[in-house]
């Protein structure tokens, strides 16, 4: 049975009109102190939004850009010269291998269409970034450190022409000298400790035996061998001292020939320093009909032909070379290697070699030989296969400039300018 006594409902109270000056009864003594703290609150919160939306971009607080954090199971690698030859296929092989990357380059001899490619095959945010500056500034090159995390560094970043060397020698003690100091002192003041450093085999001269070692005496013939091997001694000072605790890899290379197999990257000097270039690139200009033939200077060397005999090396051999150092830099340590194939090739084998590539008779003009130059120079890379578990694999003289021909080819102009760049 449902039950006789239920309540009944009590009655709702009538709606209540509110005034405004209920709300904000200001005649209460007690409920004053409460309005005008929150009507005091109210004003100062929106005249602080007000002048944040009024101050000018510079003065606000942006996000911190992931360049600028050291993350978790990644290598951030600052490339200097990244815009280069070398440099850029470096910078390509890091990027494929997951590094972080950060190139600075001035362009006075790297390629702004290099850095192009680069960016368009690496899209993803927190990848790559290009960075604009001189190294002989000291300052701009402390705020790159400071603004960026950097890892480690790969100092490819010099004018590098034996030729041009002799006639600018100034130029070449301070581009490569002086500025590798000025990366040091940076890497010593932000505290990067790993370096892997790239060196030639121009510092030890015209040695009296052959093949070169890491052991054999350094006696550089011309203001490049001279201003690299300057670089080399400040950086091993440095790295002896207590407090550097560094991991230095230096890397004396020698003739470097080839470019990227897929085609996306290659060798473009700048057309006023073709006479002081890589024989390669004089050979490809040939073929082309850029220039009349080939000047080859000097065949009264000691040597079987009497042309100089070089050890040349293909440039994806190179940057793994570098990539193996990075990877097996450890603090404390300083390895030096040097990186070929450890077998000469003379000028004119080269030249036959680079007819057939091209399959162009290019003409060949014979002078007397060029200033600072060297009759033989050949590597034993026994100490880099042993230590690194490298091994030149591009060796087929013919194959890397068949592969360097094809983007030459492509590209007779060089590279593309770029739609626009990001600094």
């Amino acid at each position: 049975m449902l039950p006789t006594n239920r309540s009944r409902p009590q009655q709702r109270p009538p709606p209540r009109s509110w005034s405004f000056s209920e709300m904000v009864d200001f005649s209460d003594p007690k409920r004053r102190p409460r309005y005008l703290s929150k009507l005091v609150m109210a004003a100062l919160l929106t005249a602080m939004c007000v002048l944040m939306l009024t101050q000018p971009p510079c003065h606000r607080r942006a996000a911190p850009s992931v360049f600028s954090i050291h993350q978790p199971g990644v290598t951030h690698v600052l490339v200097t010269g990244g815009a280069g030859y070398i440099g850029s296929h470096a910078a390509l092989r890091l990027l494929k291998d997951s590094f972080r990357v950060t190139i600075v380059d001035n362009l006075s001899r790297g390629n702004i269409g290099a850095i192009k490619v680069l960016q368009n095959l690496f899209p993803e945010p927190g990848r790559l970034q290009f960075i604009q500056a001189d190294l002989g500034d000291p300052k701009a090159v402390n705020r790159i450190f400071a603004e960026n995390a950097f890892d480690a560094v790969m100092h490819f970043a010099a004018v590098a022409y034996v030729g041009e060397s002799t006639l600018e020698p100034l130029r070449y003690y301070h581009n490569i000298t002086a500025n590798t100091l000025v990366v040091l002192e940076a890497m010593a003041t932000h505290n990067v400790k790993t370096l892997i450093y790239s060196s030639t085999c121009a510092t030890y001269g015209e040695p009296e035996k052959m093949p070169i070692t890491e052991e054999t005496p350094q006696f550089p013939i011309n203001p490049y061998g001279k201003a690299k091997k300057m670089a080399e001694d400040i950086i091993l000072d440095f790295s002896k001292s207590k407090k550097a605790d560094m991991a230095v890899m230096i890397l004396r290379y020698f003739n470097v020939i080839g470019s990227d197999p897929e085609g996306r990257l290659g060798e473009a000097p700048r057309p006023e320093l073709r006479e002081h270039g890589r024989i390669s690139g004089a050979c490809f200009d040939a073929a082309l009909g850029i220039i009349p033939g080939l000047k080859v200077k000097g065949t009264d060397y000691e040597t079987p032909d009497g042309t100089c005999v070089r050890d040349y090396i293909d440039v994806t051999d190179l940057v793994n070379a570098h990539v193996k150092a990075l990877n097996k830099a450890e603090r404390g340590r300083v390895g030096i290697y040097n990186v070929g194939t450890g077998k000469g090739r003379s000028v004119k084998e080269f030249v036959e070699a680079c007819k057939k590539a091209t399959g162009v008779d290019i003409k060949v003009d014979y002078f007397p030989r060029r200033p600072g130059d060297y009759a033989e120079v050949y590597s034993d890379p026994a100490k880099i296969n042993r230590e690194l578990n490298w091994t030149a694999q591009h060796i087929d003289l013919h194959e890397s400039l068949r592969v360097a021909w094809t983007w030459q080819k492509a590209h007779r102009s060089g590279y593309e300018p770029p739609q626009a760049m990001i600094l």
